[in-house]
């Protein structure tokens, strides 16, 4: 999988003043040139990218790359082969043409400002280091975070392997309701969660939403009825809510428009690796049913709970608030980043999208900002994707456990079985991330992974109460091994919110989309449906084709759009262009020379 798309085939640049939102896409590399200064030619439209007008940069300025940025692996520790490792890599952009670069300057408060310098250059070798270090020091713990969250919401359906059910009285619809419970007040707090992270910053934020859920996880060791299990159901939905749209925000201030998704997937196989994690946790922690009179299930949530405890209060001392402030009495007194090395992460942070310079990073957002992203209608395509994209899989996977124990395999075997399936999802996750990226297309990729679903779902509708349980197993687990393309849809919506602002809501918004179908698909298999679930399976069926036509439509909409403007824009003049970057009151993606992505 590709570590860097350290460049572009179009770079993509967000900037912006006084509220503004101004784009360039700068792409190839210097174009003509004149006595006093050298110029970036302006190019073709294309889907994918903005084109505006042209660059005037002095001549006597520090050279820019010459090439852009080559694909390379995490394996590839040396970087791309074919590349000058210590030639200049600094990408073009608005901060290289004095006359541009007074609209798009970072706000005074920028935390960051110390270190922005647009005449600073550095080498492949360097950027390459420093994205490595970034990935070992930021990444990585993001990802841990990431596993700990899936340990306490997801350890759930290990409990019911181990006949929490049957041993708290319920039945499948309490199950349900609990679950409907946890998604509601997921989804109400997202928003409400971005807007303090924002506030208070993500390095603050996030440690005490772990520290919270993690007491509320270990409670559960003592439920002991409906009441309980709903209410700590509704605190673990209320606190963890929020935090992964509150992780990519953090992520973007480290990370180019181009790294994030591929991070994102990292990050999303985080959880992957958590699952399989827990499978073995779970077979050790349940194996101490009776120690203290104590079923196994109630060991597993107070383990779990303290072990998200610990890497909470630990997220307390490893976050550092920004780039340039990673100083401390535990991440050391000069911090994690020589001068140099943040000088080289601001900027090209800055070159790649200049509107993160135009928030501090514990700036709230005001009403006016918050109501004109929510209603940002370019962007529900996407959100819709997000309510329905994994609703056909969602329930298979949510009664996994109750499927396998219900055709005869027993609580410890259950545990285990889940791992080919997770191993196998982790795989085609990081799989189809990279094919999407590689080919610079995010729909087709979710098709794919409808027809996934579609081809082994109708097998399973078809299997009668007498079927091998083997073929059952093996027929489950494909289905749940599909090419899960989340991370794309994250980073999908990101690149089309196109402005701070509308990032820090469109994440969070994304989310909400998801969770409320998680709610829909909660309801799907029913009590009265149970063991085959065959009227559950044919709904899913459903819905799988009604998935294929809304990533079909989803492109059909960015298409249009993308050629309404592409039309508008060529019916001006080069002198009439600039007069649109220079006095547009347009903001964010509803700018005229701003194309989505598709």
């Amino acid at each position: 999988m590709p570590e860097d798309d350290v460049n572009r085939t179009a770079h993509t640049i967000s900037e912006t003043n006084s509220e503004k939102d101004h784009h360039l896409v700068l792409e190839k590399g210097i174009g003509d040139s004149s006595d006093d200064s050298t110029t970036l030619s302006s190019f073709q439209d294309d889907e994918t990218g903005i084109r505006a007008g042209k660059l005037n940069i002095p001549a006597e300025w520090p050279p820019l790359a010459m090439h852009e940025p080559k694909k390379y692996y995490f394996w590839n520790f040396h970087g791309p082969k074919g590349v000058d490792l210590d030639a200049t890599a600094t990408q073009p952009s608005v901060y290289d043409d004095p006359e541009k670069a007074r609209l798009y300057q970072p706000l005074p408060d920028y935390e960051n400002l110390h270190r922005f310098n647009p005449k600073a250059r550095w080498t492949w070798r360097e950027e390459i280091a420093v994205v490595r270090k970034i990935d070992m020091r930021i990444m990585s713990w993001c990802a841990v975070m990431f596993m700990a969250l899936q340990l306490d919401r997801g350890n759930i359906s290990q409990a019911v392997a181990d006949n929490m059910l049957d041993d708290l009285h319920f039945t499948t619809n309490h199950y349900n309701n609990g679950n409907t419970i946890f998604k509601v007040f997921f989804l109400v707090s997202e928003l409400p969660s971005q807007l303090v992270s924002k506030k208070l910053g993500p390095d603050r934020w996030i440690p005490i939403q772990m520290i919270s859920w993690s007491i509320v996880a270990m409670c559960q060791f003592w439920l002991s009825s409906t009441a309980s299990f709903y209410i700590t159901r509704a605190l673990l939905g209320a606190l963890e809510g929020g935090f992964i749209a509150d992780v990519c925000l953090y992520l973007s201030y480290y990370y180019t428009g181009v790294e994030l998704p591929v991070r994102l997937a990292y990050f999303w196989a985080g959880l992957t690796v958590s699952e399989i994690i827990a499978a073995f946790m779970g077979f050790g922690l349940l194996h101490m049913r009776g120690v203290q009179g104590k079923e196994g299930w109630r060991w597993l949530f107070l383990v779990e709970g303290a072990i998200t405890a610990c890497i909470g209060i630990l997220s307390w001392l490893l976050m550092p608030p920004c780039p340039t402030k990673t100083a401390s009495w535990f991440r050391g007194k000069k911090g994690w980043f020589t001068p140099r090395e943040e000088t080289i992460i601001v900027n090209r942070v800055l070159r790649d999208d200049p509107s993160k310079g135009d928030m501090h990073n514990r700036q709230a957002l005001n009403f006016e900002m918050f109501w004109r992203s929510l209603t940002d209608y370019d962007l529900w395509p996407i959100y819709i994707i997000g309510l329905m994209f994994f609703v056909p899989s969602s329930p298979v996977d949510t009664y996994l456990t109750l499927t396998l124990r219900s055709i005869g395999f027993t609580t410890f075997q259950t545990t285990l079985m889940v791992l080919p399936k997770q191993f196998l999802h982790l795989v085609f996750l990081l799989a189809v991330t990279y094919i999407s990226q590689r080919y610079n297309n995010r729909t087709y990729p979710g098709i794919a992974a409808q027809l996934w679903i579609l081809a082994t779902l109708i097998p399973l509708r078809t299997f009668g109460a007498h079927r091998n349980r083997w073929a059952k197993y093996i027929v489950t687990t494909l289905l749940l091994s599909y090419p899960s393309t989340h991370a794309i849809q994250v980073g999908w919506t990101s690149r089309n919110s196109n402005s701070v602002r509308t990032r820090t809501v469109s994440a969070a918004m994304y989310n909400m989309f998801c969770q409320l179908g998680g709610i829909v698909a909660s309801y799907i298999y029913r009590q009265d449906d149970r063991p085959l679930y065959h009227r559950g399976n044919s709904v899913l069926i459903g819905i799988a084709i009604l998935n294929i036509f809304i990533y079909g439509g989803t492109k059909l909409y960015y298409v249009t759009r993308n050629k309404s403007r592409h039309q508008k824009w060529n019916e001006l003049t080069q002198e009439q262009k600039e007069d649109y970057l220079r006095t547009t009151t347009d903001q964010g993606n509803k700018r005229l020379d701003f194309r989505f992505a598709h």
